[in-house]
């Protein structure tokens, strides 16, 4: 008898762009820059979508097929297969698992202040809830969603797909509703006049410039789905433009509506932590709507985040599972249970996730919890990302020539390894200046506080993972005790 194979089930391209398009660029993203650098942050972005966004994507398209045969392996698999070194490819898997903790507590912090604006319809949740309660729930909707990682795995797809078509539906909502306004005599909260546009050029500025690409990286989360596409080679960068396309409509698109909305002079001191509820909430009582948008803003938002705290969950147990795990990783941490999940590791993300509560937990209001998480993102986050480039570079050095039917980001060598280097630079620059706080006052005693927990966090972060190498030569060293006995 003839046994049938099973029909592999594949990922539709567009599906795999909304995958990673719901944990890139967030319709609050682009809250962020505007209140660091009011309506001059429009030069930020179409900077940055030209000269780094673009790029970024392209190379992450090249090494995800270049690598693809390297599927749970991911950015470390990269700089491995780069570099020939099995320690950057460790270090890599660390860094990137380490830079995605805050930002699972950082969405976690999202879902509470959706629901929040759910239930209250306002801003009001410091008056009803103490910092540390706000704290204890993101840790108790983290440790929920390690817990049923086996469950909503399988319908990742779905939530993933649902969550960005209707964030991205939101965002188009919002241009509209603003288009809408102005035609019916809407007044333009900011004055736009050149000075407006002219960024300034200050420490600030530079120190700011993380929490951008921040919101614009992540491209190569999308790489360890790729043999997930039934032809690759035409697909994967379809994807990959689609997600370019959507994050060029949103920054612009919607930080020219907040202009419209807000005095890019005179924002909202909570502004990053509910920015976006006031826009909807305004936009519904300019089209008498009432708070009904805002609702339904935050239901999509809600289903957004929780759609990408499942796809960083996932993302980073791929990550455990690479190829360099098994020489410098302890073997409890790499331990896998029937359904194939690394559970210790998820033991390891609470611990920290922990720490990274407590520590936020001296800060004096909500507000400033949630500023601090969002900001320290702007730091991990752009680290994280240059070691993308770092990859490619190392790809790049070692293949000078490729095939026709190759997709080649720049096929001129030097070329592609003058853009790879200025990508790295950049990023790493601007990573190391968003050690300075952003949103207390300069040298007060909260940025110096700031400016100290910062640094403790990330040498936390990514220092764990100097102790684990030598946890597992210790493992080895008892093992081969054991076993001369």
């Amino acid at each position: 008898m003839i046994e049938e194979t099973p029909k592999k089930h594949y990922m539709a391209w567009m599906t795999l762009a909304m995958l990673d398009f719901v944990t890139i660029i967030r319709f609050e993203d682009v809250f962020y820059p505007y209140q660091n650098q009011g309506l001059s942050v429009i030069f930020s972005w179409i900077f940055l979508l030209i000269f780094y966004q673009l790029p970024y994507t392209l190379i992450a398209t090249q090494l995800g097929l270049a690598y693809k045969d390297t599927e749970e392996g991911g950015l470390a698999s990269w700089i491995r297969r780069g570099t020939g070194s099995d320690v950057l490819g460790y270090a890599t898997s660390w860094m990137y698992w380490a830079q995605t903790v805050p930002y699972l507590v950082d969405v976690s912090n999202s879902i509470i202040v959706s629901i929040s604006w759910m239930i209250l319809g306002n801003n009001t949740l410091g008056k009803h809830m103490s910092p540390f309660m706000f704290g204890l729930l993101t840790f108790v909707i983290i440790l929920i969603f390690i817990l049923c990682e086996s469950a909503y795995k399988n319908s990742l797809d779905l939530l993933s797909l649902i969550g960005g078509i209707a964030m991205f539906a939101m965002s188009v909502i919002f241009v509209i509703l603003i288009i809408w306004a102005l035609m019916h005599g809407g007044h333009i909260a900011t004055k736009m006049e050149w000075s407006s546009f002219k960024p300034n050029f200050s420490v600030h500025y530079f120190s700011t410039t993380g929490l951008l690409i921040f919101a614009m990286s992540g491209a190569e989360l999308a790489a360890p789905y790729v043999t997930r596409l039934k032809n690759p080679r035409k697909e994967f960068p379809k994807s990959m433009w689609m997600l370019f396309a959507m994050t060029v409509f949103m920054t612009l698109t919607e930080t020219l509506g907040l202009a419209v909305l807000f005095d890019a002079k005179h924002i909202p001191h909570d502004f990053k932590m509910n920015g976006a509820f006031y826009a909807f909430q305004l936009l519904g009582e300019e089209a008498g709507m009432g708070k009904s948008l805002m609702y339904m803003y935050a239901i999509v938002c809600l289903l957004n985040f929780m759609a990408d705290l499942a796809a960083l969950i996932d993302a980073a147990s791929r990550v455990f599972a690479s190829d360099t795990s098994e020489k410098y990783m302890p073997s409890w941490l790499r331990k896998k249970n029937k359904d194939g999940l690394p559970v210790n590791s998820y033991v390891l993300t609470c611990s920290i996730t922990l720490f990274l509560l407590l520590l936020s937990g001296t800060l004096p209001e909500i507000n400033d919890i949630f500023n601090w998480l969002l900001n320290l993102n702007g730091i991990v986050s752009p680290y994280k990302t240059s070691v993308v480039f770092l990859a490619f570079l190392a790809f790049r050095y070692r293949h000078k020539t490729f095939a026709k039917d190759d997709f080649v980001f720049i096929r001129n060598n030097k070329g592609a390894l003058a853009v790879g280097w200025w990508c790295f630079i950049f990023t790493f620059i601007c990573a190391t200046m968003g050690f300075l706080p952003q949103d207390v006052t300069f040298e007060s005693p909260q940025w110096t506080k700031q400016l100290w927990m910062n640094i403790i966090t990330v040498i936390v972060l990514f220092g764990t993972g100097f102790l684990l190498p030598w946890l597992r030569k210790l493992e080895l060293k008892h093992q081969a005790k054991v076993n001369s006995q």
